[in-house]
């Protein structure tokens, strides 16, 4: 199984979302929570190109936000990265 890291906020609607999607799959997840943590948002910025929650990596690869992470589960490549690692 892949490893799947998820920066968050504690604030926001799409976190949640996407935390619920990867736990709906059974998913085991580390989710680094970046509340008013701006040398955190900064660090994911630098390597994402975004500043915005959530940022999803799969093996270490940025897939993006909720909609991106969502996007790749109904096409089924989501299964198929999981399953790579």
């Amino acid at each position: 199984m892949a490893e799947v890291k998820i920066y968050t906020t504690r604030y926001c609607p799409y976190c949640h979302a996407a935390t619920a999607l990867l736990t709906e799959k059974n998913v085991a997840f580390e989710e680094i929570d970046v509340t008013g943590d701006s040398a955190a948002r900064a660090d994911l910025a630098q390597r994402t190109g975004r500043r915005t929650v959530p940022q999803v990596f799969i093996d270490g690869e940025p897939v993006g936000g909720y909609d991106d992470l969502a996007a790749l589960d109904r096409s089924g490549r989501l299964d198929q990265m999981l399953d790579a690692g």
